[in-house]
């Protein structure tokens, strides 16, 4: 098949390389003293960090789900990059991680060099921000599979941390409290619930204002997925463990680091749902139950800590710009996960 067949079958290879030079901009941006090989490679190499007695690899692989396709309604392509990377920084964090490679995987029907170059520059300013290098990817033109202009984006991480200092939630015990970290809204889950009532409910346009968030539905739904590691990193070694609040809400992620035999009290009362999961809730008339399941209601990270240390916490969030306080606390039972209103 010539080049011309191929490309009026829907993949443009000039178009791909053009996007790989874009691309390879935005990865020489990111390289770190760990770094090691020639950018364009095959695979990705770093070195481990030095001074570390028993460095454990920690890995996590996740996407941003149909988040995108809103990204896509409002023509706004970066900040989803962006999601991505704190999303996997929030994944390793809860196990005391520090991250130090990324690797993205975006694949669409037409994948244009703006389009490209858009996404993976809000993955490579993340990756900036936490002084990760973004070792390499992969990207496909795929239009037999997907729809004109829809994309798929996901990507892997890898950290590192001392073994002897890994959190697995095993020193969570009776007495510990919660302490809530306030997300920025969505984050990444939720979105085919929250897609629906907003534009088939309600029946808004992207640009339109979204009830008493202040936000139009864009800017409300777009917005980035927080990072918590410059909050929770000085006060990692208090910390008996972490759980990052996605997909299953509070209940389903929070009960994934709890020993038998210890049960999570959330006190429902400790913070007031913010105006976006209030307009979810009541145009949806959706449950507070499936809420909690769905949604992160405004919490994205729960630490479980010392009561001791719980001002110290909320003192370390504060001085990063995050909101944080004690949203309940660990009691001797059955594990479970339960709320108190």
């Amino acid at each position: 098949m010539t080049k011309s067949q191929y490309a009026a079958a829907g993949v443009d290879l000039e178009a791909a390389d053009d996007a790989k030079t874009r691309i390879g901009k935005l990865v020489a941006s990111t390289r770190t003293k760990l770094s090691v090989g020639e950018i364009g490679a095959f695979g990705g190499m770093l070195r481990m960090p030095a001074g570390m007695k028993k460095p454990v690899l920690v890995m996590s692989t996740d996407g941003v789900g149909t988040k995108v396709l809103v990204a896509v309604q409002a023509g706004k392509l970066d900040t989803v990059g962006e999601c991505l990377v704190n999303h996997s920084v929030n994944d390793i964090l809860v196990h005391g991680a520090t991250p130090i490679a990324f690797q993205d995987y975006v694949a669409g029907a037409k994948l244009d060099a703006p389009m490209m170059a858009s996404i993976v520059d809000g993955v490579a300013r993340a990756c900036r921000a936490h002084g990760m290098a973004l070792t390499g990817g992969e990207t496909a033109a795929m239009p037999g599979l997907y729809q004109h202009g829809h994309f798929d984006l996901a990507g892997t991480i890898v950290g590192v941390v001392e073994e002897d200092q890994a959190l697995h939630g095993d020193r969570i015990a009776a007495g510990d409290v919660l302490v809530a970290y306030a997300s920025t809204g969505l984050h990444t889950n939720g979105y085919t619930l929250a897609r629906q009532v907003i534009f088939d409910v309600l029946k808004l346009q992207v640009d339109a204002p979204l009830g008493d968030t202040g936000q139009t539905v864009a800017e409300s739904l777009l917005a980035v997925h927080r990072s918590y590691f410059a909050a929770v990193m000085p006060v990692i070694s208090k910390i008996h463990g972490i759980a990052h609040i996605t997909g299953g809400g509070i209940p389903g992620n929070l009960i994934r680091v709890l020993p038998e035999q210890c049960e999570a009290v959330v006190d429902s009362t400790s913070w007031t749902y913010p105006p976006l999961f209030r307009l979810l809730q009541e145009a949806g008339r959706v449950s507070t139950g499936e809420m909690r399941d769905v949604f992160n209601l405004g919490v994205g990270l729960i630490a479980v800590l010392p009561r001791t240390e719980a001002d110290a916490a909320i003192a370390a969030a504060k001085a990063v710009g995050t909101e944080a306080w004690v949203c309940g606390e660990i009691r001797s039972g059955a594990r479970a996960v339960r709320f108190t209103s």
